[in-house]
């Protein structure tokens, strides 16, 4: 759920993990300390962290830092955070609840659960159905076109049915629903909230009712809780920054949950097995759905879940990113162990390292950050990049000049000031990523991101 420019790229590399033996044990509290102490103060990748294992053991949490800067109370279970997309897990438990219910089914289409002034982006022969959205095989794009947020730093605050209905009657699909994977926060955040309005209820008050009630969660919810007051953690930006946090509308069901690690663990446990719940038929039917991610390694789209590795390394995860937070959860069946890392802030490094780590120990944690210094050149040279360059069908970055300063923006999302760190290359402070630029005489042609290991070029577009 993450607004940082770019981090398509990101996804398709989290797939990745290195073997290691079924017996393995987890990481010990000590080990885990170690980790955050090393994230936190020295490589200054957050300002605190919770994590939360689950294992043959039972529950145990580790944790480091704070909730805000200058704030010297400690971080622990009980802290709650935004979880960006890991609501996308809860959105298709809905689903799949409903689907034990009778009620919905993975064939329904969308249209019928919308009222009929909406008309579909689709052909009467391929409606668009709950199970497209589920497994981001819709052929919807990532965000919609309309939502042009009124402040960056809170960028689906006022994107309401409305607009989302406006947007479905009038978009023209690049793609038939089924035909190809493409992660969209606007086809999970649709499939909320058409289960909503077939529940005759709000979005918040299906995910209480039918999930955090029945699994104990007291602290998972949208709606700022009375009791949350002392307990809130502050998001912060990768500058370390204060950011506000994100309110969602019409898309809440794409990323609008906050909850806890203590909850966490409940919601992990039930799906994982080891606790018996009245949610556990759904829990199941979220794994007996699979689709190709089309990433190149193999992995799977579940219903919300992804699915990566085969075998005894095979684990089930998800993500998620707001403009201040990261947050992990996943588990690997052939160990019985479960993971939740919970951050406030948002950086690149985050926390899906340590999460994948402390499932395999031997997929290894990110390495530190470069801190990179920018070099002084005379801001008339930003000329030359100034364009729009294709990094794919529906993705572009476009790069321009606002005073004596230069930015990127990707398709959909917040502009990032780049700086030169070398003759035609430059960097963002906010993420590791890193742009070169091809001239031709005294005119960018091409550009190409060096970001997460992989280098992906982009031929300018605009004249």
């Amino acid at each position: 759920m993450r607004n940082l420019f770019l981090n398509w790229i990101v996804l398709m590399a989290l797939g990745t993990t290195a073997h290691a033996s079924p017996l393995s044990p987890a990481p010990t509290d000590a080990e885990i300390q170690a980790i955050l102490t090393d994230r936190i103060d020295k490589q200054q990748q957050s300002i605190g962290i919770v994590v939360g294992i689950v294992d043959a053991n039972g529950r145990r949490v580790v944790a480091h830092g704070h909730p805000a800067i200058g704030d010297p109370r400690p971080v622990d279970g009980r802290t709650v955070f935004e979880i960006g997309s890991i609501t996308k897990v809860f959105t298709a438990l809905l689903l799949a609840d409903a689907m034990e219910q009778g009620t919905l089914s993975l064939g329904t289409p969308v249209a019928t659960l919308l009222p009929m002034s909406v008309i579909m982006p689709e052909d009467k022969q391929t409606p668009i159905t709950l199970g497209d959205l589920a497994t981001h095989m819709s052929g919807l794009p990532r965000l919609p076109s309309n939502l042009v947020p009124a402040d960056m730093s809170n960028p689906y605050a006022g994107y309401d049915a409305a607009k989302l209905h406006a947007f479905l009657s009038s978009h023209k699909p690049l793609r038939r629903p089924g035909v190809e994977h493409e992660y969209s926060n606007l086809g999970a955040g649709l499939l909320g909230h058409a289960i909503a309005l077939q529940a005759g209820i709000s979005y918040e008050e299906l995910v209480v009712s039918r999930i955090a009630a029945p699994l104990g969660m007291k602290d998972t919810a949208i709606t700022q809780q009375p009791e949350w007051a002392e307990r809130r953690a502050k998001g912060h930006d990768a500058a370390m920054e204060p950011v506000r946090d994100w309110d969602l509308d019409a898309l809440q069901g794409a990323g609008a949950l906050r909850s806890t690690v203590d909850d966490l663990l409940l919601f992990l446990e039930a799906a994982m097995g080891k606790t018996a719940s009245p949610l556990a038929p759904a829990f199941a039917t979220l794994l007996a759905t699979r689709q190709p991610l089309g990433n190149g390694d193999g992995d799977q789209q579940a219903l919300g879940w992804v699915i990566s590795g085969k075998g005894d390394d095979q684990f089930i995860w998800h993500i998620g990113g707001t403009g201040g937070y990261r947050s992990f959860v996943g588990y690997r069946p052939s160990t019985g162990v479960g993971v939740i890392a919970l951050s406030n802030a948002s950086t690149e490094v985050g926390v899906d390292d340590i999460g994948r780590h402390l499932l395999n120990r031997n997929a290894p944690l990110a390495p530190p950050i470069v801190k990179r210094t920018a070099m002084t050149i005379d801001p008339a040279r930003y000329d030359a990049y100034v364009g729009t360059y294709r990094l794919a069908p529906d993705f572009e970055l476009t790069i321009f000049r606002d005073g004596d300063s230069l930015f990127a923006q990707a398709t959909g999302q917040d502009r990032l000031e780049i700086l030169p760190e070398a003759e035609h290359r430059f960097f963002t402070k906010l993420i590791d990523a890193q742009i070169s630029f091809t001239l031709k005489g005294d005119r960018a042609q091409s550009l190409t991101l060096h970001q997460g290991g992989r280098e992906s070029p982009a031929p300018r577009v605009s004249k």
